[in-house]
């Protein structure tokens, strides 16, 4: 399993987005591991351009798996954000709820945004 992150979603969903990742996104949904969660469901839709865009979304919440945000990963995001910030790091509190949430149901995380690699070095 691989909880897409919005990053990748918006390559993969834009006509001009980036080659590289809206291949790995589709790699993944041909193989059958993408997933999505709440909060990527929610950013996805904040951001939705056009009658094309909200009818994949409106597939995806029919055929994608959603990974649930529990509170043992509001907890682990807490504690994420915690650590992040000992650090010296500020991340937005949806990246790290991301990163909990595919480290809670351990999943990969498909993501073009570096700040997953910050918080992927704080949770190794």
């Amino acid at each position: 399993m691989v909880l897409v992150d919005t990053s990748s979603w918006i390559h993969f969903l834009r006509t001009d987005g980036a080659s590289e990742p809206r291949e790995r996104v589709r790699a993944h949904l041909v193989s059958g591991d993408a997933a999505w969660c709440p909060i990527v469901r929610l950013e996805l839709w904040n951001g939705a351009r056009g009658e094309r865009e909200k009818a994949i979304l409106r597939e995806f919440e029919q055929s994608l798996p959603e990974l649930a945000i529990t509170d043992r990963v509001w907890q682990a995001a807490c504690n994420l954000a915690q650590a992040a910030r000992s650090n010296g790091l500020t991340l937005p509190a949806t990246d790290l709820l991301i990163a909990s949430c595919a480290k809670e149901h351990q999943a990969g995380l498909e993501h073009c945004d570096s700040d997953f690699e910050l918080l992927d070095r704080l949770q190794s």
